[in-house]
């Protein structure tokens, strides 16, 4: 296994468990398959588990299976504040002192505000008191270090990076979307602040292993590096039969500027894959016949795209705050990997946070067009957007997240 080292010097793998996606058997979690899976992880060396409040069942699963096993003072637990369901102070030790008592344990190592949107979530947060309580807890030991998860644009994630001391992020990163979400510049501004990078949706939840078209596939078949085995460690057959998570982690570890990667582990087999990609990778390896070919399949996927849109951001900053890049990429997302993957792309980037930042603020003013290398048209297309995604099941849920926030 490899490790890469976080703020303070703490070594974490980087292959990390993400503890979302836990088989279930009639609605509940196979605990003994999870066993199974999260121990042959941790012989292999990862050391690093996220999960979540709201991922049912998962924490308490977790906490179970290390205390059973009498690992808890070897690994890392990273779990994550439910701010959304926050409506006082007093709720802070209400959700932390039941997280904790699923997980068994008197300590969080990594503690994240889950879904973080925007500033002005932050600043609500602060004015109930999180400072304060954040600061109590670190001084006991209760959580280790703060940070936060992060859906949306590259803009607000680098101003959320700048509005507190945080000790870590966590993105969501792929080499499909290293122009969209917080992408590549949130991934070097975060890094260049200190600020270690923990990555969700590697595989954006398999979609870039289950659901390639089958020009990508034959883009990955036909791509051969077994002339290279004589520099690595990995046999020659290994190297020419790369999978595509393979080549989908090797892209990502490839930077330094990721700390640790996490994976939604659901077999020993792919525990094991896993496992053996993280020990066979380092910075800087990937040559560019290697990166030629990802940028192939990437053409390749994005050859069902609706809008060319490369994510640039030049048309960004929008007067009435539509995030025009992340709204591109939902609705691209709605051709490449279908509707679901696409509302909730959508959702994320524009509706849960303060002010919405979808399609439907577009007043035609025509400012982004006239910055746009592509030259894309721009209004038009956002209207193709709001009509494609902003329906009657998106507008409900906007809806309710306006009546959670105001209470």
């Amino acid at each position: 296994m490899q490790y890469r080292r976080d703020k303070y010097g703490n070594d974490l793998s980087v292959l990390g468990y993400g503890c979302m996606r836990f088989t279930q058997t009639a609605g509940r979690i196979d605990l003994e398959k999870a066993e199974e899976e999260i121990m042959a992880a941790f012989r292999g060396g990862v050391n690093y588990f996220d999960t979540a409040y709201i991922y049912g069942g998962s924490e308490a699963a977790l906490g179970e299976i290390l205390e059973r096993n009498g690992i808890r003072d070897r690994i890392y637990i990273a779990t994550k504040l439910p701010h959304y369901l926050i409506r006082s102070g007093d709720s802070l030790d209400k959700y932390f002192e039941e997280q904790c008592r699923r997980l068994r344990t008197d300590y969080i190592d990594y503690y994240l505000m889950h879904m973080l949107t925007d500033v002005q979530t932050w600043e609500r947060l602060k004015g109930l008191g999180i400072l304060e309580w954040i600061r109590e807890k670190r001084e006991r030991g209760a959580i280790r270090q703060v940070g936060f998860s992060y859906h949306g644009s590259a803009d607000m994630f680098c101003q959320l990076v700048d509005a507190f001391d945080w000790d870590f992020c966590q993105i969501q990163y792929n080499y499909m979307d290293e122009n969209s979400q917080a992408g590549r510049r949130g991934l070097q501004y975060a890094h260049g602040k200190g600020l270690p990078v923990i990555i969700m949706e590697p595989l954006r939840g398999g979609k870039l292993v289950n659901r390639l078209p089958e020009a990508a596939r034959k883009i990955f078949s036909a791509h051969r590096v077994a002339d290279r085995a004589e520099e690595e460690s990995e046999p020659v057959e290994a190297l020419a039969e790369r999978t595509p998570a393979q080549w989908a982690l090797k892209w990502l570890w490839n930077q330094p500027e990721v700390t640790c990667v996490l994976s939604g582990m659901n077999s020993v087999e792919m525990v094991e894959e896993n496992l053996h990609t993280a020990e066979h990778t380092r910075a800087g390896e990937l040559t560019e016949a290697d990166q030629a070919m990802l940028r192939q399949v990437v053409e390749a996927i994005n050859a069902r795209m609706k809008v060319g849109c490369t994510g640039c951001g030049y048309c960004m900053p929008c007067p009435k705050g539509v995030d025009i890049p992340g709204s591109f990429a939902a609705y691209n997302r709605r051709y490449s990997e279908g509707w679901v993957a696409a509302m909730k792309d959508y959702f994320m980037c524009t509706a849960i946070r303060k002010d919405s930042s979808g399609a439907s603020n577009c007043v035609e003013c025509g400012k982004c067009e006239r910055h746009c290398p592509q030259h894309i048209p721009i209004r038009r297309e956002l209207k193709a957007v709001k009509k494609s995604l902003e329906n009657p099941v998106y507008r409900m849920a906007r809806w309710i997240i306006k009546r959670m926030k105001a209470y």
